[in-house]
């Protein structure tokens, strides 16, 4: 198993906030969207709301929860699948990690 240098760890660390405050607002710009949704009753809205908002919390779990060393490498690849990185942030990571992540995606 390939282990995460001291240097991409520190800089997941930096990065989970901003990629974490990304994923925030883009769940609720969607809440809002569906919130809003015309031609559908309360009760429907309320339930695509309650489903969308679910299924997103899970992803946020599998994303920014227990982060250790250990689990450095799935929950970067992860942050990356789901498009919180920007190119420029992804960069910085070693060549090793973004390999080592990229691999994992294509799982």
């Amino acid at each position: 198993m390939f282990d995460i240098p001291e240097r991409d760890w520190k800089l997941l660390r930096q990065l989970k906030t901003v990629a974490l405050e990304r994923f925030c607002e883009r769940v609720l710009n969607e809440a809002v969207r569906i919130a809003g949704t015309p031609k559908a009753t309360q009760h429907e809205r309320y339930l695509k709301l309650y489903k969308f908002v679910h299924e997103q919390d899970r992803a946020m779990a599998a994303a920014f929860d227990d982060h250790r060393r250990s689990t450095a490498l799935p929950k970067i690849a992860h942050i990356h699948s789901l498009g919180l990185f920007t190119d420029e942030e992804f960069a910085q990571f070693s060549e090793e990690t973004r390999n080592y992540a990229l691999a994992l995606e294509s799982l």
